[in-house]
């Protein structure tokens, strides 16, 4: 079987990490574990991606991170979304989800005033 992953789209990283993090503080290795299980493995994210768009995201603003013990009782940074960040996502998935759509409508026109 062909490789199932996806490569992400250019500024998606970003959203999909805001949007992980909605759902509760966690470290780096369990967003991308959560991206991951959540996409059917169709989605991973090497830690090279990952940790620069968490400090991209830290300068920004959108998380705020803390030091904590992971399940395996390891010392941790753990990322929690600010309400910059939360007002940030809402933004962002508005945006994501008219792309979506315009595509989609492209993609698949359906009967037009032309052919109907």
């Amino acid at each position: 079987m062909p490789d199932a992953r996806i490569d992400l789209p250019q500024g998606t990283l970003d959203l999909l990490i805001l949007k992980t993090l909605s759902l509760g503080a966690q470290h780096g290795w369990a967003i991308s574990e959560r991206i991951q299980q959540v996409t059917r493995e169709a989605l991973q994210v090497p830690q090279g991606s990952l940790y620069p768009a968490l400090h991209r995201l830290e300068r920004r603003g959108w998380v705020k991170p803390s030091w904590g013990t992971s399940d395996n009782n390891r010392r941790a940074r753990f990322y929690s979304l600010t309400a910059l960040g939360r007002k940030h996502l809402t933004l962002e998935t508005s945006r994501w989800n008219r792309l979506v759509e315009s595509i989609a409508r492209v993609m698949d026109p359906g009967p037009t005033p032309e052919n109907a």
